[in-house]
């Protein structure tokens, strides 16, 4: 369910923002946004990952004796591995890059909301969003993180539903362009 989170894959948000992208050919547009996925899960996650158990940090605990998790125990992992280099500033590496995280993921699930919406009840239905969309930003900075991650999980779960059932019905179009697209001969960059 964490997953979901890294980088969405399947869940059927990413594609409402390469949607707006300006190209005649949406094949060579999917294989763009399949670089998503590959950066976030594949180097960042694994990279994080790496640095956690090469420094120990999934054995520290905390004063109270429970075992670190999350935001807490990546920033003490990059801060024991990047002291040497960074001196007493390693230890906001991760809060700088959990803040620009949060915000870029706002930014992004705010235009997916605001497009869905449009779609859905037209433009009248937009402001209204966004006052729905700044009030669960409120009540998510307020609420236990138990109470938070339980509403995302359960709201990204029910978003896939919909999404899965498409990819099925479209899964012979996609088939049909993907073959017609890659036997084209295609101008190669240098």
């Amino acid at each position: 369910k964490r997953g979901i989170f890294s980088n969405e894959a399947g869940q059927g948000s990413a594609p409402i923002a390469h949607a707006a992208a300006k190209t005649d050919e949406p094949v060579r547009e999917g294989t763009v946004a399949m670089i998503g996925p590959f950066i976030d899960t594949l180097m960042i996650c694994t990279m994080t990952g790496l640095v956690i158990v090469l420094t120990d940090a999934w054995q520290v605990t905390d004063a109270a004796g429970q075992a670190l998790n999350g935001s807490p125990m990546t920033s003490y992992a990059f801060e024991t591995a990047l002291a040497p280099l960074l001196g007493p500033y390693a230890r906001y590496l991760v809060t700088v890059a959990v803040f620009l995280f949060a915000v870029s993921t706002a930014i992004s699930w705010s235009y997916y909301g605001d497009r869905s919406i449009q779609y859905l009840a037209g433009e009248k239905a937009v402001k209204p969003y966004k006052y729905v969309f700044l009030l669960m930003h409120f009540l998510g900075a307020v609420f236990s993180l138990e109470i938070v991650w339980g509403f995302g999980d359960i709201a990204l779960g029910l978003m896939a539903i919909p999404n899965l059932i498409a990819v099925i019905l479209l899964t012979p179009k996609v088939r049909e362009m993907t073959k017609d697209y890659f036997s084209r001969d295609h101008k190669v960059y240098r």
